[in-house]
């Protein structure tokens, strides 16, 4: 007999789901094939298990969609369904957009991979002061002073997460920096370390050079054309219209109150749908809104990746246990190598939301999963493995710790 929780779950199923033509069979990289009944039945499960609000999931084959499906609720405190066109805080997987929107640049000459950021500012950076609106924690790059060597840093920097700088300033590998002071913690471009503030640094020389905003970039060259039309870099939520947006939620599914960012950053305030974002990822997969040869840069291994994990105290410890799949970073996405070609992932994580994307351009394979729960990463394991069947993700290095449910007998 079901439980009460998972009788709920497969209501929210039929309630947030419609059908788009999908198929019957969803096919793996490795061959194998599940349907879709029993992908459904796998999800609610791991969701009833690890008690995850809400999930969204879209998988691709032969570069289009086949499956999309939003189970749960995008608030467990009024039982409002999550759908696919609900909107998620995107948190990272903001940085995979503006990994596009650069190479576009880079097409046009706007900007190169290689030259110095100094190089394209009117005055040397550490003298660009207040830069963002409405804080006054936020001291642009006056910090750097008497520290010269952000001139050596690059836009292929920022993009491999080698520019040297913490992942936010505000934060050291083990937890709060209590000055705020934005500093260095190796030299530009000798070893990979996840950083926003990379990110940041190459939003603020693009809008100098430009004269645009992100935000007007990123609507004219890539939401717009490609009808994202409820996906932006400005994450705030209208009034009365709550419904529209998705709650984040803790460990014990308590809605969490919302963090609206009225101020464009490219390392993580994009706010965006599974439907919307689906269409940016089947961009990627079809190659459009770049040249060929930009997407093999895109994805090439510039840097490789020896950090013990991604985040935390571990960040900085040297490690070779993912030299097997040859993990490492294009730009602006994570790489490795399966039997079965390439893979390139992105995350995003945020208090209450833990996403996932990835795709395999050989076998024109890919899956996102999307969810509003801080428990969302103890699935993203089985997910990716039930789903297109990849167990090539360095879910230790990405501290996706599984929920045990081995015990469990689980529809495979």
């Amino acid at each position: 007999m079901l439980k009460p929780t998972t009788l709920i779950l497969a209501l929210a199923l039929l309630l947030n789901n419609i059908s788009l033509g999908q198929s019957r069979y969803i096919h793996r990289i490795n061959g194998s094939k599940i349907t879709a009944s029993e992908l459904d039945k796998t999800i609610i499960h791991l969701m009833d298990t690890a008690k995850v609000t809400g999930v969204a999931i879209t998988i691709f084959n032969k570069n289009r969609v086949v499956y999309q499906k939003a189970f749960g609720y995008g608030n467990a405190a009024t039982k409002t369904p999550l759908s696919a066109n609900t909107i998620f805080y995107g948190a990272s997987l903001s940085k995979a957009v503006f990994s596009v929107l650069v190479m576009q640049l880079v097409e046009e000459g706007v900007i190169d991979l290689d030259t110095p950021l100094q190089s394209y500012l009117e005055k040397p950076l550490s003298e660009y002061g207040y830069t963002k609106k409405n804080t006054k924690s936020w001291n642009g790059y006056i910090d750097l002073k008497g520290d010269r060597r952000y001139e050596k840093i690059t836009a292929r920097m920022c993009l491999t997460h080698t520019t040297g700088f913490p992942n936010w300033r505000f934060l050291t590998s083990s937890g709060y920096k209590k000055d705020g002071k934005l500093y260095f913690e190796f030299d530009p471009g000798v070893r990979y370390s996840y950083s926003g503030e990379g990110f940041a640094l190459l939003q603020f020389v693009i809008e100098q050079v430009t004269g645009k905003g992100l935000e007007e970039l990123a609507q004219e060259r890539i939401f717009v054309p490609l009808g994202m039309s409820r996906t932006s870099y400005i994450y705030v939520w209208q009034p009365g219209q709550e419904s529209q947006y998705v709650y984040g939620h803790d460990s014990k599914q308590n809605a969490i109150p919302k963090d609206e960012v009225d101020d464009a950053g490219a390392a993580g305030s994009m706010g965006t749908t599974l439907a919307d974002y689906s269409k940016f990822l089947a961009a990627v997969l079809n190659q459009q809104l770049l040249l060929q040869d930009s997407y093999k840069e895109l994805f090439k291994q510039h840097v490789t990746i020896r950090s013990k994990q991604q985040f935390g105290p571990n960040a900085l410890v040297e490690t070779n246990e993912n030299e097997d799949i040859g993990l490492g970073y294009g730009l602006g996405w994570g790489v490795f190598d399966t039997p079965y070609g390439k893979g390139a992932f992105k995350e995003g994580g945020s208090e209450g939301y833990q996403h996932y994307s990835i795709i395999f351009p050989e076998t024109d394979t890919g899956v996102l999963i999307m969810t509003n729960s801080d428990n969302g990463d103890s699935i993203l394991k089985e997910l990716l493995e039930r789903t297109i069947g990849d167990t090539y993700t360095p879910w230790q290095w990405e501290s996706y710790i599984p929920y045990d449910f081995e015990h469990e007998s689980v529809s495979r």
